[in-house]
């Protein structure tokens, strides 16, 4: 669970502790034995340019690749309800198990700002982190698969976390594949609804209980081919 707080920090914004924090979190990569050989190599062309470049440029290229548009973004909604307002809604929900687990988000963050998440994951329980990257790991595979052909190092991130949830590889996609993946996600997938409350025909009141014994997880579901 620790590989993932490292990884919420390489995904975030770079700033001067990041750049400093980069050897210490070389060193507990390199021991990660969950990650691939090749994820291993791909984080450490990652960690090389984070280390080698001026911070400013960083942060410009971080902007760029992440919030020029939805293709790519790090906030999960983004992928599911664009600028609809059940975004807001869903944000709300999250805040609130959030909340129910003494998780304390920084002010300027939205809940569903995946280095968040993976902040979040990383002082759960094996099974909750297993059961949400089960549901939204068909979102981490389009992104990390935009940014590997696109050729971003940040899509070593999305490698190593799927190498965690022991799936299957990022592929780099080819010809008619990379056009393919120039779309937002929202138009290949659509979700059930976000459920963190009863489900229905069930009593509020009698499934009150049930919530306080298992967690509830941000639900993304593929469309009906």
């Amino acid at each position: 669970m620790k590989t993932l707080k490292l990884l919420a920090v390489l995904l975030g914004y770079p700033s001067e502790g990041m750049v400093a924090a980069l050897p210490e979190i070389a060193r507990r990569l390199n021991a990660e034995s969950a990650l691939r050989g090749a994820t291993q190599d791909a984080l450490a062309g990652l960690l090389a340019e984070l280390k080698r470049e001026d911070l400013l440029d960083l942060q410009e290229r971080y902007v760029a690749q992440f919030d020029a548009g939805r293709a790519t973004s790090l906030h999960l909604f983004e992928h599911v309800h664009g600028d609809s307002r059940d975004r807001g809604q869903a944000m709300v929900d999250l805040n609130a198990l959030y909340r129910r687990s003494g998780f304390v988000l920084a002010v300027s963050e939205l809940p569903d700002y995946l280095p968040a998440v993976l902040e979040y994951l990383a002082s759960r329980p094996a099974e909750e982190v297993h059961d949400l990257l089960e549901d939204c790991v068909h979102i981490l595979r389009a992104v990390g698969e935009r940014l590997l052909a696109g050729g971003s190092p940040y899509a070593a991130v999305f490698a190593a976390l799927l190498d965690l949830h022991r799936a299957a590889p990022l592929a780099a996609p080819k010809g008619a594949a990379k056009a393919q993946l120039a779309r937002p996600l929202d138009e290949e997938w659509s979700e059930a609804p976000v459920e963190f409350g009863a489900p229905p025909g069930i009593d509020a009141a009698a499934a009150h209980g049930a919530q306080q014994s298992r967690p509830q997880f941000i639900r993304f579901v593929p469309k009906n081919p």
